[in-house]
Formats: structure tokens, sequence, C-alpha cells
């Protein structure tokens, strides 16, 4: 199980595999949602970019072994992490702000 499964459970495993690659700017356009609020579908999910997020670090080979969650204020993608995280930080930060929608990357130890 990676970073999508791990957070936000099978059921938006199972859809990130079903699902064909969501051109996100044109699903916003095409449903008139924000594109931080596209889902892993194309559809409306408040939590779309979150999601999209922790698909592309398992895409990427980001351990999901450490303490990293994923989460968005807007289109701000908010990682919390404990100290085992700091080794995979900088390369979730990449990672995320290449995430179509996202428009900053925070990253906030998990107090």
């Amino acid at each position: 199980m990676g970073f999508l499964g791990k957070l936000f459970g099978k059921k938006e495993e199972e859809k990130a595999k079903a699902a064909p690659k969501v051109e996100v700017k044109r699903a916003a356009k095409d449903n008139a949602i924000p594109p931080e609020k596209v889902g892993l579908d194309g559809k409306f999910d408040e939590s779309g970019l979150a999601k999209r997020v922790a698909k592309a670090f398992d895409d990427a080979d980001i351990s999901d072994n450490v303490g990293l969650w994923v989460a968005q204020e807007g289109s701000t993608v908010v990682l919390k992490y404990n100290p085992d995280a700091e080794s995979v930080l900088a390369k979730a930060k990449e990672v995320a702000m290449k995430v179509d929608g996202a428009d900053a990357v925070r990253a906030e130890p998990n107090t």
C-alpha cells in the first residue's frame, strides 16, 4: 500500500487505478470547479489536490514507511511530518509542487 491508500483508503487507490490520467485544467474547466478540487477521476473532490499529491508520491517511489501526511488548504499542499520523514521531505516538496493545482507547498513538523 502506498501513500494514497494509507492516507485516503483502498477505495481511493482503486479509483486511481481505474481512472484514466486526468487533465486537471480541462476537468476544472469542464466541470466548473477549482483545480485544487479536481479528484482522481476528474470530478469534484474536497481533498482532490491532496489525493493527487499522494498518488504522485507513490508514482515517484517516495517511501510511505515514514511519518509523512498530505493535506491541503486551498491550493497549498500541507506536508505534516515526523523526524523520520526528513530524509524524503525535499523530494516530497519537489514532487508536490509539480502536481497541477498546487500553488505552494508548506511543510510542518507534526507536533
